[in-house]
């Protein structure tokens, strides 16, 4: 290294370190509002952390813990902090946007229809739905990531005498299915002790059913929750199921979705599990009463399939519903299938038995339409279950909010896939302290004198509003490369900043754009009346903006309003598969007006 390039080097790093002790302006005026000559002491912060964080409960001895943990940088600790540790306090990791102390604290002794529920889509594929190979990986680090309900397609080897798990009719390489329920015993409360669900896709003989029956009975033992042969009146709760595995199965239609893709279809989409287009530049469909053009086909598609898609089954399959072996129907917890007689018999509720039903994205879509209030009254005993449309070939996927506003409670995802869609997923999921069950708002579950249920197309007045002040950001300097957003200047930055939930609530909104900056200071802020404030996540993207190419990505977040905390809050950004960055954060301040 030249001398010359050293001097740059080393006054850039230098300039870096300076900006990085900068407070914004109204942190310093909070500062000095809290504190006396240059100190704010227990007292000052205690009443900061009550008067503008909003924590009431917090005490004196909380308020000193914060103070001594900043002795490292103060000859002040004993009295208080001053400005710099005040900002690095709140731009640190013990003032995030949601109280991690907190921990499961939705109330679990409700029936499971009562949770929306953590749940995956073909959950053992690597990558795209058509020639990816299976494994138990993806399994596994789904299961650590707090996803409750897994998938499973088990069909007959090649010399029909055991059991694979793999996409059927795709070229998709398989993986044994014991080793599948091996890593789920594994691994299955790693990161929960609430229940994991199991959904068996079943493409067996009766033999084979039984020898899968054998396998579960042996693998899970005494941890497997079985109720026998009688359907069940009403679900049992997540608390009474803590550390067990519930079997649930539906019989195999949904891989018919897929048989008819055009081959071009197949040759284009093969290889990453997202295309870039999806995991960056595609925004969230909203459900407006209406459909997208690209939707119509795929609606057509299922008006021309049978009603019963659930049950039916084409000739050359192996098994008729009434053909299960009897050790295996006693393993089945929750059970799946549609009724005869069209949307109507699906959606009634029999006071003697619960079940679950399962809809491909546009059929609920359409379904909702014409029958929204009957899936909510549905959904208030029953499981919906909502699965990608078979086009989804790249692993990619869809507006969770239609199916959450509708109560359905496995709104399931393909977890290995990477996209804005996925990003909402894992923010829904952050509540509760990520343990996979997340309670539905009281308005889905409760019936007016006359059976009145929520109506999704009602026009509601605001309930709140949310004020969201995006003062700076910083970290991409540790976490990225120096020439990741620019070969010769410092990154240009703006932000993202919206709402997810109804389409009444859903919008984005954005920063101006700062040139030349690894520490951007914005000072922006932005109001969101929220008509149903239960459903909503607040959506923040860091985008870095290049004249002559899309722009980059530079982190992002979502997280359950309902959970935020006020105040001013470090906000941790992640980056495009959902995992946590080293550095990258966000300087915020979250009020609700």
């Amino acid at each position: 290294m030249s001398k010359q390039t050293f001097r740059v080097c080393f006054c850039f790093r230098r300039r870096f370190r300076l900006a990085e002790a900068e407070a914004p302006d109204e942190i310093k005026a909070l500062f000095n509002q809290y504190s006396e000559n240059g100190v704010m002491t227990t007292d000052h912060l205690q009443r900061f952390l009550i008067e503008v964080q909003k924590q009431e409960k917090d005490t004196f001895q909380e308020a000193q813990s914060i103070v001594e943990s900043f002795k490292h940088m103060t000859h002040f600790y004993r009295k208080g902090l001053h400005l710099e540790a005040f900002f690095k306090y709140l731009f640190g990791d013990t003032n995030p946007p949601l109280d991690l102390k907190l921990g499961v604290h939705h109330d679990m002794t409700a029936p499971l229809s009562h949770y929306f529920i953590y749940t995956g889509h073909n959950s053992y594929l690597t990558g795209n739905q058509l020639s990816s190979d299976c494994s138990d990986v993806p399994i596994i680090n789904a299961l650590k990531k707090g996803v409750r309900v897994i998938e499973l397609d088990i069909w007959p080897n090649s010399d029909n005498d055991d059991v694979e798990v793999l996409h059927g009719r795709t070229l998709t390489t398989p993986v044994q299915l014991i080793k599948c329920l091996r890593s789920i015993k594994e691994h299955a409360f790693t990161a929960s002790e609430y229940p994991v669900v199991i959904t068996l896709e079943d493409h067996l003989n009766t033999d084979l059913q039984a020898k899968v029956a054998q396998m579960v009975t042996q693998t899970f033992g005494d941890i497997l929750f079985s109720p026998g042969a009688k359907s069940m009146k009403e679900l049992p709760s997540p608390e009474s199921l803590k550390r067990r595995i519930i079997i649930s199965t539906k019989p195999p239609k949904e891989y018919l979705e897929a048989k008819e893709i055009k081959d071009k279809e197949r040759d284009t989409q093969k290889g990453d599990a997202a295309s870039d287009e999806e995991a960056w530049g595609k925004e969230i469909p909203i459900l407006k009463g209406h459909f997208h053009a690209d939707d119509k086909n795929e609606l057509d598609k299922d008006d021309d399939d049978d009603d019963d898609a659930e049950e039916d089954l084409d000739e050359g399959h192996h098994k008729l519903q009434q053909d299960i072996a009897p050790e295996y129907k006693r393993l089945i917890a929750i059970r799946a299938g549609k009724p005869k007689g069209g949307l109507e018999e699906c959606l009634r509720v029999d006071p003697d038995k619960v079940r679950r039903l399962s809809l491909s994205e546009p059929q609920l879509e359409k379904a909702a339409e014409t029958h929204g209030k009957e899936i909510v009254r549905f959904t208030q005993r029953n499981i919906l279950r909502v699965y990608p449309k078979g086009t989804r070939v790249n692993s990619s996927n869809y507006n969770p909010l239609v199916g959450w506003m509708h109560g359905a409670q496995m709104v399931a995802f393909n977890m290995q896939g990477y996209g804005r869609s996925l990003w909402l997923m894992q923010g829904m999921f952050r509540a509760n302290g990520g343990c996979g069950f997340v309670k539905k708002p009281s308005f889905l579950l409760k019936s007016g004198p006359h059976g009145e249920v929520f109506d999704t197309k009602a026009k509601l007045p605001p309930q709140k509003t949310l004020k969201v002040k995006i003062y700076m950001g910083e970290g991409w300097y540790y976490d990225f490369h120096h020439t990741h957003f620019d070969a010769y200047s410092p990154p240009d930055f703006y932000v993202r900043v919206g709402v997810a939930g109804v389409p009444a609530d859903t919008v984005m909104k954005k920063t101006k754009t700062l040139e030349d900056s690894w520490i951007p200071f914005w000072n922006e802020e932005f109001e969101f009346p929220l008509t149903v404030p239960e459903l909503a996540l607040l959506r923040i993207e860091v985008h870095e903006y290049d004249m002559s190419e899309k722009d980059d990505f530079g982190g992002q977040t979502c997280l359950p309003i309902w959970e935020l905390r006020q105040g001013i809050r470090a906000v941790p950004l992640h980056d495009r598969k959902g995992e946590r960055y080293s550095s990258v954060k966000l300087l915020v301040r979250l009020e609700f007006v």
